[in-house]
């Protein structure tokens, strides 16, 4: 369940480093996400502070739990105005699980909380008929070949699953690659800078490490999106 080792990050042989804020809103192991995308090298920090996150090559919204509450410690944390400029100023932004999630206007979990509004569409259970959640192994379908995060990696990477929703987007054009549990699941969504991924890639192994890699370097500016 491991593919190609990741390519170098540009900037990881000792010149510039594209800056990462990874938002830090309280909940759940974010540093994982840090960590992850330092050993690919990218300058990531964990972060709550409005002025770094302004300064950032790019801004990655992590998250595990619960929707709601998620959401509510985001606002708590003061990050949600912070997070829609980051997505409004064009800046590569990268939503994973739960963050992936918060990036849709709702979620089945919790009706009464919104989400940012940034994906149109909704986060639905995963049909009855497979145990939710979905915890292990599985491998995407690409849908988008070309796209940035996909680069160098296998035709049907594996990756690493913990969910019992998913999103789905009012345009499945925003989709770019999904997994057979059940029947097909969305896993993984574009629209325009806004990157988002269902899966862990930061416990995925060198196919996971590869798509952060791919996103450093999206950060850095050496690859067009």
């Amino acid at each position: 369940m491991t593919g190609a080792a990741p390519s170098p990050t540009p900037g990881s042989e000792g010149g510039p480093r594209p800056l990462l804020a990874v938002l830090d809103y309280g909940i759940g192991n974010l540093r994982s996400a840090e960590k992850a995308l330092t050993h690919v090298g990218a300058d990531a920090r964990l972060t709550a502070d409005h002025g770094l996150i302004a300064d950032a090559d790019a801004v990655v919204l992590p998250g595990v739990g619960a929707f709601g509450r998620c959401m509510k410690a985001l606002r708590v944390a003061g990050l949600e105005q912070p997070t829609l400029d980051a997505i409004a100023s064009g800046r590569p932004f990268l939503g994973i699980c739960i963050g992936m999630q918060m990036l849709f206007d709702s979620s089945e979990e919790d009706p009464s909380v919104s989400g940012l509004g940034v994906l149109p569409g909704r986060v639905a259970w995963i049909p009855p008929g497979v145990k939710r959640p979905q915890m292990q192994w599985n491998q995407l379908d690409l849908r988008v070949r070309e796209e940035p995060l996909f680069a160098g990696l296998p035709e049907r990477p594996w990756v690493y699953f913990v969910h019992s929703l998913h999103g789905v987007p009012d345009d499945p054009l925003d989709v770019v690659a999904t997994c057979d549990y059940g029947g097909t699941l969305n896993a993984a969504f574009r629209r325009g800078n806004v990157f988002a991924v269902q899966f862990h890639p930061e416990k995925s192994g060198s196919d996971g490490l590869a798509l952060l890699a791919n996103f450093a370097a999206v950060a850095h500016g050496a690859v067009a999106v």
